[in-house]
């Protein structure tokens, strides 16, 4: 965008009537649903639609020239559109919802079912699983989000004998533990 007269970066269609008035009511919601980012946009907008001068707007905004500029931009080529806050959406899943499916079938069917030997599933066996049916390889970081993504859980066990005796356990804590546990020096030590 080359230098131009104040409000002329703006084609005729973004400067008309009723291009103004929807970019008012954008203004009034942002205002309403408290998004100060979206309001600074749709105002530094309007400011430049009525003859104010970018610099003037930069500093009253407090952001760039380039910030207002690039508003500028966004609202000749989308219109108010241009001007919201938007999430990237980042780049395309590995699985496609089909494969989704299927791999949620899966882990559902059991480790067994899928020819594993534990009954029970961790990360990488996952991973490999994923890779082996669908030839797509996660790293073992990112298996907990996907099974987050499909509804499920990370569920870590604990970590207790399985052969131990619970009563001998609690009569321990109940009786030996506090006999050996540190006790506190006394308050005048």
């Amino acid at each position: 965008m080359g230098r131009c007269k104040n409000g002329q970066a703006i084609s005729a269609a973004g400067r008309s009537v009723a291009a103004r008035k929807r970019l008012q009511q954008f203004l009034d919601e942002a205002r309403a649903h408290n998004d100060l980012d979206v309001w600074r946009r749709a105002r530094g907008v309007l400011g430049y639609l009525e003859g104010r001068r970018v610099v003037e707007l930069a500093t009253e905004l407090a952001v760039t020239r380039g910030s207002v500029n690039r508003w500028l931009q966004w609202y000749e080529a989308q219109g108010v559109a241009g001007l919201v806050t938007g999430v990237p959406p980042g780049p395309a899943p590995k699985l496609s919802a089909a494969q989704r499916e299927d791999l949620a079938a899966l882990i559902e069917a059991g480790a067994h079912e899928a020819g594993y030997t534990s009954g029970v599933w961790t990360g990488p066996m996952i991973g490999d699983l994923i890779a082996q049916r669908f030839g797509v390889r996660y790293h073992n970081h990112h298996v907990p989000r996907l099974l987050h993504e499909l509804g499920f859980s990370v569920q870590r066990p604990r970590r207790r004998l399985a052969r131990a005796d619970a009563d001998a356990q609690a009569q321990w804590l109940r009786e030996k533990l506090p006999r050996i546990k540190k006790k506190r020096p006394p308050a005048g030590v």
